[in-house]
Parts: C-alpha cells; sequence; structure tokens
C-alpha cells in the first residue's frame, strides 16, 4: 500500500504541474527547454509539499518501533511492572502510507538537489538565452554567460564569505558534509527571507479576497477599474508594435535579397504578426529604390529581442483586455437576474461554450442563477471565515513555535494529541492541509505578483518564457524553506525544538543547522515573526496606498483616483462602441459572440476619454503590483 501511495502521489503531481504549465504556457509554441525547465520546477515543488506529510507519519512511527525496543532492554526488577505496562501501552501500528527505510533519504537527496540546480544554475541560464535576440545557438549561448556572469559571482561570493566564517571557527573542520551544510543553510536564508513577505501577504489577502468576491458590487467595480487601465495598456501596446514593426519594415526595405544579413532579416519577419508581414510585402514590392542605412549584425540581434518581447506583451494585452471584457459582461448579468423576477440566468452574450452538454443538462440557466445569485456568497463568505481562521492559526504559530515547554504552536499540539493515539490519518490530514494552505498564500503571490514588463503570468498561454523560468525559480527557492518551517512549526525539525527524538528525512538531508548557531538559533526563530506586522500591513492596504501615493495607481475602495477609473472603466463599458460591434459581425439577442471576436476588433482606443487618462495610467505598466 506504501508504495501504491507514492506512486500514486508522484502521478498525480505530474499532472498537476503539467495542467498549470498547460494554462500558463504554450505548449505548442514555445520551446522546448523552456517548457521542460519550468515543469520539472514547478513538479519537483509539488513533490516536497505532497510527501512530506508521509515523511512526517513515517517519521513517528519509526519514533514508536524505536521507544519499544528501548523499553525492551533489561531493566532492574524495580522497573519491570512499569516497563511492562508501558510496552503495553504503545502498539506501534504500521501507517497506511509508510515507505520503507532507505527510499526517503535517496528521494529527498534526488528531488532537492535537482531542484537546486535548476534554480541556480540551469533556469537562469535558460532565461538568458531564452531573451537573446542572437541568430544562432551559440551566440545565445555566450549571452547567456555573459549575463549571468554577474548573477554567479554574487552569489559565489555569498558562499566564499560564509566558507570564511566556517573555517574561522577553531572547532571546525571543513568537511565535504559540512560545505554542503552551508550551501543548504544560504539557499534556505535567501528563501525564508522572501517567504516571509509573500506569507504575510497571502495569509490576509487570500481570506480578503473571498469575502469580497461575496459581494458582486465590488466584483463590477474592481472590473472597471481594471478595464480603464487596460484600455490604456492595450493601447500602449498597439502603439509600441506599431513603432516596432515600421522599424523591421524599414530593415525590410533596406536589406536585399543578396545581402549576407537577409537571413536575420527573415528571421525577424516569421516573429512578426501576418497582418504586418503582408502589409511589409506590399510596401516591398512598391519599393521607389531609395536605399536606408544598412543595419548592423548587433542591431539586427537588438530588433530581434524588441520583436519578441514587444509582440508577446501585444498578444497578452489582446486576450487580457477580452476576458476582462468577458468579466465585466458576466457580472452585469448576475446584477440583472438577482433584481429580475425569473430564476434563469440569461447572458447578454452568450459563448460558444455556454452551447456545450454541460450547459445544457448540468448547468443549466437554472442551475447558473441558484449558484450566481444565491449559493455563491454564503459559500465564499464561509470559505473566507474558514481560511480566517487558518491565517490565524499560521501566524500564532509563526510566533510561537519557538516555545517548547509548553508547546504554544497550534499546529505542534494538534500533531502531538495525534501522535499519542498514533492516528496517522490525522497526523498527515493536519500536515497536508496546513502546509496546503501555506503554499497556497506563497504561490498564489508568486502567480498574481508583477514586478515591471520583466515577470508577469498571464493565463490563457500568454506567458512568455522568461516569466515561465522565473516562476520556477522563485517555486524551487520558496519550497525547501518553507518546508522546514513548516517542520519547525510541528516541533519536527531539532534544529529548533533541540527534542531528542529522530529526524525526518527531510531535515536529515539539510544537515546540521547548529552549524551556523547565528542562523539556526537566530535568523531562523525571529525572522518569521516578522510575518505578523506584514499581515497588518497587507490589512490596512499600506503597500497599495504608497503606491498612490507614488502615482501608480491601485484598486482602493475610499480613494478618489480610484473612483474616477472605476467610473472609466464603466463608460467604456457602455460606451456604443459595443454596439457598433454588435452591427458589424451580425450578434442579435442570442446569438453566440466568441472571445476571438473581441480580439479582431480594434475598439478605437484614442477616444477623449481614454486618452484623458492615458498617460497616468501608462505609469502602472512599470510598477510592482499584486493583482488579485
Amino acid at each position: 500500500m506504501s508504495g501504491a501511495a507514492l506512486a500514486v502521489v508522484v502521478v498525480v503531481v505530474f499532472f498537476l504541474a503539467l495542467y498549470l504549465l498547460h494554462r500558463y504556457g504554450d505548449l505548442r509554441r514555445q520551446q522546448r527547454m523552456v517548457l521542460l525547465g519550468t515543469l520539472m520546477s514547478w513538479y519537483l515543488c509539488f513533490l516536497i509539499v505532497f510527501i512530506l506529510p508521509f515523511d512526517v507519519s513515517t517519521t513517528i512511527y519509526k519514533q514508536c518501533v524505536l521507544d519499544n525496543s528501548n523499553h525492551s532492554t533489561p531493566v532492574p526488577p524495580a522497573q519491570h511492572a512499569k516497563q511492562a505496562e508501558a510496552s503495553v501501552l504503545k502498539v506501534c501500528e504500521e501507517p497506511w502510507s509508510y515507505i520503507p527505510d532507505g527510499v526517503l533519504p535517496v528521494f529527498w537527496k534526488v528531488v532537492y538537489w535537482s531542484s537546486q540546480f535548476l534554480t541556480w544554475l540551469l533556469l537562469p541560464f535558460m532565461q538568458s538565452y531564452a531573451r537573446s535576440g542572437s541568430f544562432s545557438r551559440v551566440g545565445k549561448i555566450q549571452t547567456a554567460l555573459f549575463e549571468n556572469a554577474i548573477y554567479y559571482g554574487t552569489y559565489l561570493l555569498i558562499f566564499i564569505s560564509l566558507l570564511i566564517y566556517v573555517a574561522a571557527h577553531p572547532q571546525w573542520k571543513l568537511t565535504w558534509t559540512e560545505l554542503q551544510t552551508i550551501g543548504i543553510t544560504a539557499a534556505n536564508t535567501w528563501g525564508l527571507f522572501l517567504l516571509v513577505l509573500l506569507l504575510g501577504y497571502g495569509l490576509v489577502e487570500i481570506p480578503r479576497a473571498y469575502w469580497l468576491s461575496s459581494s458582486h458590487s465590488y466584483l463590477l467595480a474592481k472590473i472597471y477599474f481594471k478595464v480603464a487601465k487596460m484600455a490604456a495598456e492595450k493601447a500602449a501596446a498597439e502603439e509600441n508594435l506599431a513603432d516596432v514593426m515600421e522599424e523591421v519594415g524599414a530593415v525590410h526595405e533596406s536589406v536585399r535579397c543578396n545581402h549576407s544579413l537577409r537571413k536575420c532579416v527573415e528571421t525577424i519577419l516569421t516573429k512578426c504578426p501576418t497582418e504586418y508581414r503582408e502589409n511589409m510585402a506590399r510596401n516591398a514590392e512598391s519599393f521607389s529604390g531609395e536605399q536606408n542605412v544598412l543595419p548592423t549584425k548587433r542591431g539586427l540581434v537588438n530588433l530581434h529581442k524588441k520583436v519578441i518581447s514587444t509582440v508577446q506583451r501585444h498578444g497578452q494585452a489582446q486576450v487580457q483586455w477580452s476576458l476582462l471584457l468577458d468579466q465585466a459582461f458576466h457580472l452585469e448579468d448576475v446584477v440583472k437576474s438577482q433584481s429580475g423576477s425569473v430564476r434563469h440566468f440569461v447572458h447578454s452574450f452568450p459563448s460558444a461554450h455556454h452551447r456545450g452538454w454541460i450547459h445544457r443538462f448540468i448547468y443549466t440557466p437554472t442551475v447558473e442563477w441558484y449558484w450566481e445569485c444565491v449559493i455563491r456568497q454564503s459559500f465564499y463568505k464561509l470559505l473566507a471565515v474558514l481560511l480566517c481562521l487558518l491565517s490565524a492559526a499560521v501566524v500564532w504559530s509563526e510566533c510561537t513555535f519557538f516555545s517548547t515547554h509548553p508547546v504554544l504552536s497550534l499546529f505542534a499540539v494538534f500533531i502531538q494529541m495525534a501522535e499519542k493515539q498514533y492516528n496517522y490519518i490525522f497526523i498527515e490530514m493536519v500536515c497536508f492541509v496546513s502546509i496546503l494552505f501555506m503554499c497556497v498564500c506563497v504561490y498564489s503571490t508568486v502567480f498574481r505578483i508583477r514586478f515591471f514588463n520583466y515577470y508577469y503570468l498571464v493565463p490563457h498561454h500568454q506567458t512568455d518564457a522568461y516569466s515561465l523560468q522565473f516562476s520556477g525559480m522563485l517555486f524551487c527557492r520558496l519550497t525547501p524553506p518553507l518546508c522546514l518551517n513548516f517542520l519547525g512549526l510541528i516541533h519536527m525539525d531539532f534544529a529548533i525544538s533541540h527534542q531528542d527524538r529522530i529526524h525526518t528525512s527531510y531535515t536529515s538531508i539539510m544537515g546540521s543547522m547548529r552549524l551556523l548557531s547565528f542562523i539556526s538559533d537566530g535568523f531562523y526563530i525571529y525572522y518569521p515573526m516578522l510575518v505578523l506586522l506584514l499581515c497588518f500591513a497587507t490589512f490596512y492596504n499600506l503597500g497599495s496606498r504608497c503606491l498612490n501615493l507614488l502615482g501608480f495607481h491601485q484598486y482602493i475602495s475610499d480613494d478618489d483616483v480610484t473612483s474616477d477609473l472605476v467610473d472609466e472603466g464603466r463608460e467604456l463599458i457602455r460606451r456604443g462602441i459595443f454596439n457598433a460591434w454588435r452591427e458589424r459581425y451580425g450578434v442579435q439577442g442570442t446569438t453566440g459572440w466568441t472571445r476571438a471576436g473581441y480580439t479582431q476588433i480594434k475598439d478605437n482606443q484614442n477616444s477623449s476619454v481614454t486618452e484623458s487618462k492615458k498617460s497616468r495610467n501608462k505609469k502602472n505598466l512599470f510598477v510592482y503590483e499584486i493583482i488579485f
């Protein structure tokens, strides 16, 4: 049964990672190495999270067996009766998910060191390789090595500093095991620093997001806000694309077919949208013969890189714009259905998937009305309350897990209560739910965070290669310290709890963190308490308010600028341009509007409503922001 449980988890986790990669990446167009690196990084991190509860239950079982073996050793006659009674009380039943000795240590070593190889070596190299505008593999490799020289040098300097610190200590002798511990400690310290920041945000924002999502008026106002911002972003993306395509057109006309750089130009043309390529071909046929300045090879490399980035951003803006329109129309339909007398959900612009067999037989208009207008609000509020309780338990445990006498961490209390009864199912459920919730708080922030235009995960196959690999790097750096932090919360990390008991296989591969006492006894214990301050800052929207003061507008319900952008978004939805779209595409009443129709239509964003805010909203394209 144990082997079957491990095999099932390995397979299920693989398909989970593959599904997320399919949702955010483009399996047909993106480079195979990019997809493989991202898939492996996500897969290995998810494996660590899902297998760790099995490691905890297996360790508790081994501790029980060890205690019984210690009781079976010869003892004085005076203690024999007491020893016999204790041996009767302890019945060590093997967990249903028990993993045989020797499997988990090898498994953790392979998973951990593979993930570290990905995050510190392969993925940074592949990031630069994918973004390079070079036209040959050798050129891409050279560019990647040059760009990562500073990156690798910085972390090498940190490792050497820790190495000198250990070597200078008179009681320590450097061995290969201690060198591994130094490297693991340095990586976990970096990951824990970022982990607490993301965890503090997610612990507050996720329950609050579900609570606020129970209000359709709030969701509709926020969609209007996003529409106003996206209108400016979409117009800027179209303008940037037109400018870059003009440069490509000039190069296409100046570099003739017999030129040595013509092959590079043809490579650039293959990355351009079809309509622009057709226009360039027509312009080349009517070319008057005026010779433009010939570009250099370096200029073509930079232009190639610019084309790839600009086309990607344009596609993202188009898809996001169409999705926002769908969401706005749907929420407006929900508001209309709530106020209507008929318990039947009516779509103003039904799409093709609304005519599928699921919507005909299962998710019928009547069922949809009950879900959207009755059940959904109560369900989201109940879920928000449960998530809020989990968040409170995590915050309390993060601030008190260092106390072993008495035990104050709630997760440690639950595990120890179940350990006395050897209820392995309850132990694994507590471990799985708690660590899964912490992972959702951290990973959801990674999926929603936006850092300028360099890192941005966009669903519907629109995420670029750089962002996919950067997310894989973050996952691999955040997951090991997250698991160590969780083991500390349940007092299964001997470096924190200082208990004399069997170590989990996961902590055993981390080595003795006591080698660097100022980290194990200081940073690892007291830094997670900062999560309490971050939760307060998130609750009062201090980060968003600071960005608003700097001119980078975030959605804050009591802000005047937010109200203006909400009104602007509402006006964009209400404008007569949608009636023009309906006339152009023959949409009448119940006929289907497909998302492709949205993306093919030019929405005339040069109108006075959009231009009045365009220069102000454009700054939001280059700001760190969390998007919910």
